[in-house]
């Protein structure tokens, strides 16, 4: 159990963790959609692909330690209405995909780039539906925020507790109908009674298990 108490010690051993290898398919694999897992790590397609970038946003509360998630509005598009991470596209005034998260974030849900502590990345992950190649991007703070949701892409804000993450009741199985028609299989996170699956749960798949073999090596 990981909670604001030994929050020094979490940063200081998730630093050391995101300076090596990625996990990459591996721990993205374990929460993917079946059957198309095949097309997520085609690594050409990700080549071409449109670049964006999404922030894991760390911050104490309440004896926890928080990341924010955020609802999609519904509207005509593959990803309406999903729990996401704060985030977008590459825009061509970004100086890279780090700064599109940042800038993704303070957009999003209002907090200030300036109080974001970038501390490293996760894999990357391609999103064949909406062809954008996804950079994990994690961030901290040293205090809670106050979020301010940009009502255009933001329908609701859910801030989850990062031990979600490795609770094995938290991680279920639903049957879920794809936006072609194809019913498919979808592992997911239960996070605040909300459907964390697709592109988001395979990010936080990846972020469990660096947290997961932080807590072995304590």
């Amino acid at each position: 159990m990981i909670d604001s108490s030994n929050w020094q010690t979490f940063v200081e051993l998730l630093k050391t963790a995101l300076k090596t290898e990625p996990l990459g398919m591996k721990a993205q694999k374990e929460m993917a959609p079946l059957p198309d897992v095949s097309q997520r790590f085609d690594r050409e397609s990700a080549k071409k692909a449109r670049q964006s970038a999404v922030m894991i946003l760390l911050y104490q509360e309440q004896d926890k330690i928080k990341f924010p998630l955020i609802v999609r509005p519904q509207y005509p598009g593959v990803h309406s209405g999903q729990i996401a991470l704060p985030g977008g596209k590459y825009e061509d005034d970004d100086s890279d995909l780090i700064y599109t998260a940042l800038r993704e974030t303070q957009e999003e849900v209002g907090v200030d780039i300036n109080e974001v502590e970038v501390i490293g990345q996760l894999s990357e992950l391609y999103v064949p539906p909406s062809n954008f190649n996804i950079l994990p991007v994690i961030g901290l703070l040293s205090k809670a925020p106050q979020f301010i949701l940009e009502e255009k892409e933001v329908e609701e804000l859910v801030t989850a507790d990062i031990n979600v993450l490795n609770d094995k009741s938290k991680r279920k199985q639903k049957q879920m109908t794809f936006y072609s028609g194809l019913n498919v299989d979808v592992p997911y996170f239960d996070i605040e009674e909300k459907v964390v699956w697709g592109a988001t749960a395979m990010i936080l798949s990846e972020f469990a298990t660096i947290i997961n073999n932080i807590n072995i090596k304590k």
